[in-house]
C-alpha cells in the first residue's frame, strides 16, 4: 500500500524533526532493502541500452566533445569510464561528460506529470559511481530503481516549471539517493546528500526558453555531478541545509508555492517494490517528448492526405492539446524563436509548429537531417510552419494530469483547414512507442534503436561486446561493470576537436 507524505512549510520555531521531513522519507526509501522485481530489472537494462544508443550517436557533436575534453583533463584511478574513449576519469567528471552525451539529442526516456523529467539522466552518475567504487551490477540495478522511484514521485507531486525552476531540481536528489542505495549508505548520510544535492541544483527555466542553448544538455549532467559530490561530502560527515524542503527559507517557501504551500508526495510503503520506472517511456524520435505523439499523427495524416505537404493547399493548422504542450513547445510559449528558420537545434526540438511542418512534409523524423539549417530554411517548409499554431484544450489538459495511467494522454487533435474549404481532423492519445501506443517499445525495439544509432559509429565487435554486457547487467561483476562503456574508433574521437578551455 503506497504512502503519501504531507509536505508543507514549517517555521524554524517548529524545530521539525528529521523523521517528519521529506528528505528523510526519501532516505528511508533509499535504505529499504526490497528486492528489484524482474520486470523492473529488465526495463533498467532497456534504459541503459537506450542511453548508450543516443550517447553514441552524439559523440561528435560539439557540446559532447567539449564535455568529454573536460572529463579527460581529470584522469583518476580507479575512476569511471567516459563514453567513446578508453581510460578512467574522476567519477564526477565521467558523470558530467556522459550526462551531456545522453541528453544532447533529446532522445531518451521521459516522465510527465505535475512537472517534467528525463529519469534516465540518473543513469550516468550512478554508473560512474558504480565503476569508481567497484559496485556489482545488482548493486547498480538497485540504485537505479531507487533513483527512478524518487524522481517519479517528486515529479508527480511538485511542479517546478510553474515557478520557472528547471526540472533537474528533482533529478539531483534522486541521483544522490540512488547512489546511497547502491553503496548501502545509512539514512543519515543519504539524508544529508539529498539536502546538499537539492540545495545546489536549483536554477531557472531560462535554459529552456527563448534562444535555447547548448546548456540544455549540460543541465542534467551538472545535476549528476552535483549528486556525486554531495554524496562524497555527506560520507565525510558534512551536513546540508535543514529542513531543505520545509524550512521557512527553504525550497518550497522561497522558490515554489510559498509559505502556505501544501503537497502530497506518493511514496512506496516499506517493503513495497519500486516500480516507478515502469510508468516512464522512451522516445522513438529525437525531439521533446510532447512532440512524439504529434509526429506519429502527422505521419499518418500525410500518408492519407499527401496534399497537406504543400503550403499552397493549406490555410491553417491548429493542434489542440494540453496546457503544458501548448505553453512549453507550442505557440502558447510566445517565443518568436519557435518560428525562426535560423534558430538553434535546441530551439527547434522545442518547437511543435516546426516539428509538425517537417513531419507533415517528410513523413519521417531524423535526429540529424530534420534539424539541418537547410531543412529548417526551406521556403515551402517555412511557409507551412508559419501557418501552424497550438491551442489549449481543457480535456487534453485533464488527461495529461490524469491519475489513472490508462487515461493519461500526451497527444491532441489536429485540425487542418485547406484552401479549398475542406477541414481534416485527426487525433492521437499517446505516441506509438508508448506502453499504450500502437507499437510499444520492448527489448527488441531498444536493440533496434541501438543498432540504428550506434551502427554508423561503432565497430560491429564493439556493438556486440557492449550489448552482451548491458543485457547481463543484473549479474555483472564489478570488473564487468567497469567495462560498461562504448569505445569509438580512434579516428572519430581524434577528428572531433574542441577549443581549449582552462583544463
Amino acid at each position: 500500500m503506497a504512502l503519501v507524505h504531507d509536505l508543507h512549510v514549517h517555521p524554524s520555531a517548529d524545530d521539525l524533526p528529521r523523521t517528519g521531513q521529506l528528505a528523510w522519507r526519501l532516505a528511508e526509501l533509499a535504505t529499504d532493502q526490497v528486492a528489484v522485481d524482474e520486470d523492473v530489472a529488465e526495463m533498467i537494462v532497456n534504459r541503459v541500452i537506450d542511453n548508450a544508443a543516443v550517447a553514441t550517436a552524439s559523440l561528435a557533436r560539439a557540446p559532447v566533445v567539449a564535455a568529454r575534453a573536460q572529463a579527460r583533463a581529470h584522469p583518476y584511478r580507479p575512476g569511471a569510464a567516459v563514453f567513446g574513449v578508453e581510460g578512467s576519469y574522476g567519477p564526477e567528471w565521467a558523470a558530467w561528460a556522459n550526462g551531456v552525451a545522453v541528453r544532447e539529442l533529446d532522445f531518451h526516456d521521459t516522465f510527465l506529470a505535475a512537472d517534467y523529467s528525463h529519469p534516465a539522466d540518473n543513469i550516468p552518475p550512478l554508473v560512474a559511481a558504480a565503476q569508481h567504487v567497484g559496485a556489482t551490477g545488482a548493486d547498480l540495478v538497485r540504485g537505479i530503481a531507487t533513483a527512478y522511484e524518487i524522481q517519479v514521485s517528486l515529479v508527480k507531486a511538485i511542479s517546478l516549471h510553474a515557478h520557472k525552476i528547471d526540472h533537474v531540481a528533482h533529478l539531483a536528489p534522486a541521483a544522490a539517493a540512488g547512489i546511497g542505495t547502491m553503496l548501502g549508505l545509512e539514512e543519515t548520510t543519504i539524508f544529508q546528500a539529498i539536502g546538499q544535492a537539492l540545495h545546489t541544483s536549483t536554477a531557472t527555466r531560462q535554459s529552456r526558453k527563448g534562444h535555447i542553448s547548448t546548456w540544455k544538455a549540460y543541465a542534467p549532467a551538472l545535476a549528476g555531478k552535483i549528486a556525486i559530490e554531495s554524496v562524497d561530502r555527506a560520507m565525510r560527515g558534512q551536513s546540508s541545509p535543514e529542513p531543505i524542503y520545509e524550512g521557512e527559507d527553504g525550497v518550497v517557501a522561497r522558490l515554489l508555492d510559498g509559505p502556505d504551500a501544501h503537497y502530497t508526495v506518493p511514496l512506496p510503503a516499506p517493503g513495497e517494490p519500486k516500480h516507478a520506472i515502469l510508468e516512464t517511456y522512451t522516445k522513438e524520435y529525437s525531439a521533446e517528448y510532447q512532440s512524439q505523439a504529434p509526429i506519429d499523427l502527422a505521419r499518418r495524416v500525410r500518408a492519407e492526405h499527401p496534399e497537406v505537404r504543400d503550403p499552397d493547399n493549406v490555410a491553417a493548422i491548429v493542434f489542440h492539446t494540453s496546457h503544458h504542450t501548448h505553453h512549453v513547445i507550442g505557440s502558447g510559449a510566445r517565443d518568436p524563436q519557435k518560428y525562426d528558420p535560423t534558430a538553434s537545434r535546441e530551439t527547434l526540438d522545442h518547437s511543435l509548429p516546426y516539428i509538425l511542418a517537417v513531419a507533415l512534409q517528410d513523413g519521417a523524423w531524423h535526429h540529424v537531417d530534420s534539424y539541418r539549417p537547410e531543412r529548417a530554411a526551406r521556403p515551402d517548409t517555412v511557409e507551412l510552419w508559419r501557418k501552424i499554431s497550438t491551442a489549449e484544450d481543457p480535456d487534453w489538459t485533464r488527461r495529461y494530469h490524469a491519475a489513472d495511467p490508462a487515461e493519461r494522454a500526451f497527444g491532441g487533435r489536429l485540425e487542418i483547414t485547406l484552401t479549398n474549404g475542406r477541414t481534416l481532423t485527426a487525433e492521437i492519445d499517446v505516441a506509438d512507442a508508448h506502453p499504450r501506443g500502437a507499437r510499444p517499445f520492448a527489448r527488441a525495439q531498444y536493440l533496434d534503436k541501438f543498432h540504428d544509432l550506434a551502427g554508423p559509429v561503432l565497430e560491429p565487435a564493439e556493438i556486440d561486446r557492449f550489448l552482451d554486457l548491458a543485457t547481463a547487467l543484473p549479474v555483472l561483476t564489478p570488473e564487468a561493470v567497469r567495462r560498461l562503456n562504448v569505445v569509438a574508433p580512434p579516428g572519430l574521437i581524434a577528428a572531433a576537436t574542441s577549443p581549449r578551455g582552462l583544463f
